[in-house]
């Protein structure tokens, strides 16, 4: 059999994997190691690559950056900066109609400033913004749906676990993916601010204005929120003007995070070492998942696909523009069955030749930044997504008499959302590529 065939048998076999629940990490290395071994014949071969894989992964500088930036997500959970966050943005915004609802999502924002992970951040508001929610008459759907889609803001706004990974994948730079995330991942925000407006506007049922307070109580409010402020400040310059590497600005921001918790009162000893068992686990299944994608990943090196797929794209008569569309529609798909880190590691080795080879008018380096918001905003359409969306199950999972089928209807408006800036982000490429020009 010729390496196209093979490497399509086993890309089928790892799908058929994917759905039969087997966890993906094992899915992709059992595929990897056998699908290597199909070709070579013998073992040999087999572990030794699996072994200068996994050596030349997990001593790398560059992934260290995931347990600190889950390190600080951690810290910031116990010490209690999205009550903060929250508060201030109901404070400002809450007197407004569906007001409690956008200052979910402004919250999630902030919150998604200082954590990595979409996951983390809409358990984290969700706890925090849906009792309020649901105490100011807002209906399960808008509440449900609004703080799912808000929670997708924690791997948008920088720092981004998924645009590290991302960024060693495709050897591009951290510090100048988290600039191409920053306006996007605000006009997310306000995108989700605008549905919620709309919103409430078709259906008035859906919430209800609460009182507006007094201007000492609003700034009284914003002033709490200052260390998340002075945290993302510092550590992405710090970043940005080069006094020091992003895995060096993680280690600031973990650190910060856990003074300013200290400082609260709320990371005794009890507390500290949870977060380090929560930063252990999550750290030990991101690095698994890594592992089988790249054992996956380099079975499909030596079957020579990507390179087969990217002459193929190259050699059609069709415009680049269609065919990133294609590519982005595929992670749409993936989306509704597969996490976001997965999708990466397992489809980026694949996309991203084939991107690369086409002519958007940008530079190589531009492209590869532009591609890596694109597929990012798209990843995180797919946790939204109906039926197997991550956060929805979440969300829903922490209310209590809200039906799935209220919280699907409730997120559908916001899936619109993101699929509107996604198209707008395609036609203009300056939108995230501007700050980087500015900066760098």
């Amino acid at each position: 059999m010729s390496g196209l065939v093979i490497a399509g048998l086993f890309f089928g076999l790892l799908l058929f994997l994917i759905f039969a629940r087997m966890p993906i990490g094992l899915a992709m290395l059992v595929c990897g190691l056998a699908g290597s071994y199909t070709i070579f014949g013998r073992w040999a071969p087999v572990f030794a690559q699996l072994k200068h894989h996994a050596f030349e992964t997990f001593s790398s500088y560059s992934l260290s950056v995931v347990p600190l930036f889950l390190l600080m997500g951690a810290f910031a959970m116990k010490g209690g900066l999205s009550e903060a966050l929250f508060r201030a943005a109901a404070a400002w915004l809450g007197h407004r109609r569906g007001g409690v609802a956008m200052a979910g999502v402004g919250a999630s924002a902030g919150f998604g400033a200082i954590c990595g992970s979409s996951l983390a951040t809409a358990a984290t508001m969700g706890r925090v913004a849906l009792p309020e929610l649901r105490k100011h008459g807002y209906s399960g759907a808008l509440a449900t749906g609004s703080l799912a889609a808000g929670g997708t803001l924690g791997i948008l706004i920088p720092p981004s676990i998924i645009l590290v990974i991302y960024a060693i994948l495709t050897e591009q730079n951290i510090a100048k993916l988290f600039v191409a995330a920053m306006i996007p991942g605000l006009l997310a925000a306000l995108g989700y601010m605008i549905t919620v407006a709309i919103t409430v506007r078709l259906n008035p049922d859906d919430a209800m204005r609460t009182p507006r307070l007094p201007l000492m109580a609003r700034l009284k409010a914003l002033g709490e929120i200052w260390p998340v402020v002075a945290i993302f400040v510092v550590m992405i310059g710090g970043m940005n003007m080069g006094v020091f590497t992003p895995t060096e600005g993680a280690a600031f921001g973990a650190a910060g995070t856990g003074l300013v918790a200290a400082l609260r009162g709320k990371l005794g000893f009890a507390a500290l070492i949870d977060c380090f068992r929560s930063t252990a686990a999550s750290t030990g299944m991101i690095f698994f998942i890594i592992l089988g994608a790249g054992s996956f990943n380099s079975f499909l090196a030596i079957t020579r696909l990507p390179v087969f797929a990217a002459d193929w794209v190259g050699g059609l008569a069709v415009a680049p523009v269609m065919v990133l569309v294609v590519i982005l529609l595929i992670y749409l798909v993936f989306g509704c069955v597969m996490d976001s880190l997965s999708m990466i590691l397992l489809t980026v080795p694949i996309f991203f030749p084939i991107i690369m080879t086409l002519d958007f008018g940008l530079t190589p380096e531009e492209t590869a930044l532009w591609f890596g918001i694109l597929v990012l905003i798209v990843v995180e359409v797919g946790l939204i997504t109906p039926p197997v969306g991550m956060n929805l199950f979440i969300i829903n999972s922490m209310a209590p008499g809200v039906s799935m089928m209220q919280t699907y209807r409730g997120v559908i408006p916001f899936v619109a959302s993101d699929i509107i800036r996604t198209g707008i982000l395609i036609a203009l490429p300056p939108l995230t590529l501007g700050l980087v020009w500015l900066l760098f």
